[in-house]
């Protein structure tokens, strides 16, 4: 790699004092930045380390020395020097004076972007992220140097602050054949970046700092143009993006989808789920995680669709050995357990940032061998469970029960139960009224017994692991209703026997318990617990007959919230409001 800083001129703008002191400095070739703060000593920082430079605070005198060597500062309180790519920040008082500034060094380095260059070459819109100070700015001026001199691009650089091709009226010659068009005020930003698309005719839109609703709008205007975006956004790793609602358009937007019931059995979830709105601005994504390791999700779609259905993605991980050659491999995603209360994957790893800086890097190669690996241990696992001394009646009530379940309840205590996509808002109910001696608790280890829907019983192979590992019995029921659980509980105390008659489960489920009336129930559960309470938003649910939207209407009431129908039958449907 080249680099050029320039560092000099930004040495001249400093205090004699101060600049000598740094221009015999023994790590000046690696200064970061010079802090001057009225009344403090003044600051150099190096990149393992941070020391003062003189015993001496900084005076008004010291500030007005700097403030007159350097540009004018703009909206956004920065300034430079002309053709050089350093930054002057000010700190400002109540009353607009400047009574600090941060000295940053700009440095253009040449070959930062040789680990992405097959995908700056694609032609596809690239997304760059990462914590301040990793190198996401160099990186941008690179790219733009490279698509206007290498590939003969016609480049055109919305530069805010000045930041990517320096201070002055002539841009610095980092940026190569690449056009550069100024901001006057950091809100106008997103008018410039349309302006640029719609008067100089540019194969590539280059951007700093995607920062507000109305930026990630003009950037999505601009991709579906066919103009090929290169840009940064705020945010360490794609998953922050999900999560910001002002930025979320840049990965296709989220929204709450109501599934029909084929799909929502098919996928095995919920029938609300969260889903991608549209197609994401930018195809590529970026995560900075260090200067020199790169984790790359090549299809920005995929990987959002794999976020939001529970899955960990298996993104590229691209870094540079000490022989200059890039290495590239995949991260092995930890494998997920499907809990059935959300229907979405819960993982045992660490938060995404540990996981992709701790996580296990494998090669190609060895990847596919220890999912083969992992496949043959699973299967082994469950062929061992299948044989041990548990068993499924699915015509029982109980459906899952170890041989020596029917002691374990100490009627002098209370029984501990572990909810397994069991409704904690009606368990809680039944509880109450019925004055029942059972706690919820969340830790399985320390649970008398576990209560799940049959269909998770039976379906969902870690809910019987853990009823093995910790020896605990399993008690099901058909549907997640109140009289079902009712019943289920005093079973679980050994206050009602336990029935083998499927035509006596059904005249205790409600209402007849068709699987069109449960399935309804469960859809307005779902709706009003997932949707209507937690975002406070309103909820429509799926056509239904009059017999079946009474009984939705008579649900939501429990909750305390009003509902009405609308529309013409047969498309005649209910619509939850919230409190």
């Amino acid at each position: 790699m080249q680099i050029t800083d320039d560092l000099q001129q930004l040495l001249e703008i400093l205090p004699p004092e101060i600049k000598q002191i740094l221009e015999q400095h023994p790590q000046r070739n690696d200064l970061i930045e010079v802090v001057l703060d009225l009344g403090r000593l003044p600051e150099a920082r190096f990149p393992n380390q941070a020391e003062y430079l003189s015993q001496t605070t900084v005076s008004h005198e010291q500030l007005n020395y700097c403030i007159q060597r350097v540009g004018q500062f703009g909206g956004d309180n920065r300034a430079g020097i002309e053709q050089t790519l350093h930054r002057i920040s000010a700190i400002r008082n109540r009353t607009a004076e400047i009574i600090g500034l941060t000295c940053r060094v700009g440095r253009a380095v040449y070959g930062t972007i040789h680990m992405i260059r097959d995908l700056v070459e694609s032609g596809q819109s690239i997304l760059m992220l990462g914590r301040p100070g990793v190198g996401k700015t160099t990186t941008l001026r690179e790219i733009a140097r490279v698509l206007a001199d290498d590939f003969n691009k016609r480049v055109v650089i919305i530069d805010t602050s000045n930041e990517i091709a320096g201070d002055g009226d002539v841009p610095h010659p980092a940026i190569g054949r690449a056009r550069r068009m100024q901001v006057a005020r950091p809100e106008l930003q997103h008018q410039v970046m349309i302006e640029a698309v719609e008067n100089h005719m540019p194969e590539v839109i280059v951007i700093d700092e995607i920062g507000t609703e109305l930026e990630a709008v003009a950037a999505r205007t601009i991709a579906e143009r066919g103009v090929q975006l290169v840009g940064t956004a705020h945010g360490n790793e794609i998953e922050n993006l999900i999560k910001n609602p002002t930025l979320s358009d840049l990965v296709g937007g989220i929204q709450s989808v109501t599934l029909g019931d084929e799909e929502a059995r098919r996928r095995r979830t919920q029938k609300t789920v969260l889903e991608r709105k549209a197609p994401p601005t930018f195809d590529i994504a970026v995560e900075m995680l260090e200067r020199q390791r790169w984790v790359v999700h090549a299809s920005v779609a995929d990987t959002i669709d794999s976020l939001l259905r529970g899955h960990q993605p298996n993104p590229e991980v691209r870094t540079i050995d000490d022989n200059g050659q890039v290495m590239i491999a995949r991260e092995l995603p930890n494998i997920p357990t499907r809990t059935a209360a959300s229907g979405v994957s819960a993982h045992s790893s660490q938060p995404s940032k540990e996981r992709l800086r701790n996580g296990k890097i494998l090669p190609f190669s060895q990847a596919q061998d220890q999912e083969r690996i992992f496949g043959e241990q699973l299967e082994r696992s469950l062929e061992v469970q299948r044989s041990h001394r548990y068993s499924i009646d699915q015509s029982s009530e109980q459906t899952l029960q170890f041989n020596d379940a029917s002691s374990f309840y100490n009627k002098q205590e209370p029984c501990y139960l572990y909810p397994y996509g069991i409704s904690r808002y009606q368990l809680e109910t039944v509880i109450r009224e019925r004055n029942l001696p059972v706690a919820l608790i969340k830790d399985i280890g320390n649970a008398d017994a576990i209560l799940a829907l049959r269909s998770h019983a039976r379906k969902h192979s870690n809910l019987q692991r853990m009823a093995q590992d910790h020896q605990v019995p399993i008690y099901t029921m058909k549907a997640n209703t109140i009289p079902q659980i009712t019943r289920t509980l005093q079973q679980v105390l050994g206050m009602e026997e336990p029935s083998t008659n499927d035509d006596k489960e059904h005249s205790h489920s409600v209402r007849g318990g068709s699987e069109d009336e449960i399935d309804a129930l469960e859809e307005a559960r779902l709706a009003v617990e997932e949707i209507v309470i937690p975002k406070g938003q309103p909820a429509e649910l799926l056509p239904r007959s009059s017999k079946v939207r009474a009984m939705q209407h008579e649900l939501v009431e429990r909750y305390n919230l009003k509902s009405h129908s609308f529309g013409e039958e047969p498309n005649r449907r209910l619509r939850i409001y919230p409190a």
